[in-house]
């Protein structure tokens, strides 16, 4: 049985929204799936080789970036543990075009992550379609 965490920060709720949708896909995939509200919980460098998969949840902030308060140093101290990691990102906006995922797709690609599915990325909140895109997600990190 694969190990998948589902790391993520949320300002108004719809990428835990997508946090949980991603969880499900892994878990119906037959996953053990451990959710890291970053609020709640710290998860870093170190936590990385505990886990198959990780699939990074984050919201585009200001000028189409991660959230930087939180989110941002968590990522950041588990980006030098991502070459050949299982990874996965999701994330949602209220604004602009969603550069910041291409953005964040890069440093991944650039870390030696391997990104498994295309990312997701919902305008507000995820619609069914987000939903079923974000459990596709889930189930191709388990």
């Amino acid at each position: 049985m694969s190990k998948v965490a589902v790391v993520y920060w949320s300002g108004t709720g719809n990428t835990a929204a997508m946090a949980e949708a991603v969880a499900q896909g892994a878990r119906g995939a037959g996953a053990s799936v451990s959710v890291v509200n970053l609020d709640e919980a710290a998860f870093g460098g170190a936590d990385v080789a505990n886990y198959d998969a990780i699939a990074f949840g984050c919201p585009a902030m200001g000028a189409e970036e991660l959230e930087d308060g939180t989110f941002l140093p968590a990522f950041e101290s588990c980006e030098p543990e991502l070459s050949g990691k299982k990874i996965g990102l999701f994330g949602s906006y209220g604004w602009g075009g969603g550069e910041w995922m291409s953005t964040w797709e890069e440093t991944c690609k650039n870390d030696g992550a391997d990104l498994v599915s295309d990312s997701v990325v919902c305008n507000e909140a995820p619609d069914d379609e987000g939903v079923a895109a974000c459990k596709a997600l889930g189930a191709a990190l388990a």
